[in-house]
């Protein structure tokens, strides 16, 4: 197979990876009406997702903003009074860092976790079993990790930005000598409803992300247990990548096409 040969296939491959994806999220999407009855699978969904996921956001965010304090200092010497700390660790962690790592981290343990269930599903045929019982799979495996994702994302998200400001307070505070004061009046300073509503509407996509990789590498799982771990592998991978991919689309539209000042 020469290099033509090779270009040409991966990108017939990757066409036909998102058509797949972009036809299972219809697919899912149309089922939602259906799938908000069964309360109990998207609560249960939502549980895995969010509180399952709390302890490493909490852990990711806390020095994600501890870090942010100290480079962020690190930068202002001789430049910029440190009484903009505050402002700068507000604006850095609500626009991008709160929602691109959080989405990094819960797409890393989240879409794993699902890849690995639907494509050990998969493998043992029990979505098969489903589909004999006239049980629609996507309305009742793909739909709910779907509306979870959606909802779970942007909340999870505020609670990172809250503890990741607060760390990089509790660093200005005991590590720089800021005052409380100063900090949070300065964290107020420059921070524009833009900018909440970008870290708002950027973890919606997030979670569509993370929850659609996982369900389409996990359906697609086939050879037993290699194939399930190579799904999980491709559902972490893809995840991430689309997470900085559509990170880049986002603040483009956001920051200087749309809503451009």
């Amino acid at each position: 197979m020469n290099i033509a040969q090779y270009i040409g296939r991966s990108v017939t491959f990757s066409v036909a990876e998102v058509g797949a994806v972009f036809i299972l999220l219809c697919s899912a999407v149309k089922r939602m009406p259906k799938a908000l009855k069964q309360k109990h699978l998207v609560l249960d969904q939502m549980l895995k997702m969010g509180i399952g996921s709390i302890p490493l956001v909490l852990i990711t965010s806390v020095f994600t903003g501890g870090v942010t304090a100290v480079q962020a200092a690190y930068q202002f010497q001789d430049y910029v009074p440190l009484r903009y700390l505050g402002s700068v660790i507000g604006k850095s962690v609500v626009i991008e860092l709160g929602p691109v790592l959080t989405a990094l981290v819960v797409g890393g343990r989240v879409g794993a976790s699902i890849a690995a269930e639907l494509g050990t599903m998969r493998v043992t045929e029990q979505i098969d079993a489903l589909e004999t019982l006239a049980i629609d799979p996507i309305r009742y495996l793909v739909t709910p990790r779907l509306i979870a994702g959606i909802i779970m994302l942007p909340v999870i998200t505020i609670f990172a930005d809250f503890i990741a400001i607060m760390g990089g307070y509790v660093v200005a505070l005991i590590g720089l000598g800021l005052n409380t004061h100063v900090y949070f009046t300065s964290l107020k300073l420059f921070l524009h409803g833009l900018d909440i509503f970008s870290g708002l509407i950027k973890p919606v996509f997030f979670g569509i992300i993370i929850a659609m990789m996982g369900c389409h590498h996990g359906l697609k799982t086939e050879g037993g247990a290699e194939g399930v771990g190579l799904a999980t592998t491709r559902a972490v991978v893809s995840s991430c990548l689309l997470v900085l991919i559509t990170d880049y689309v986002l603040a483009s539209l956001l920051f200087r096409g749309v809503f451009a000042r």
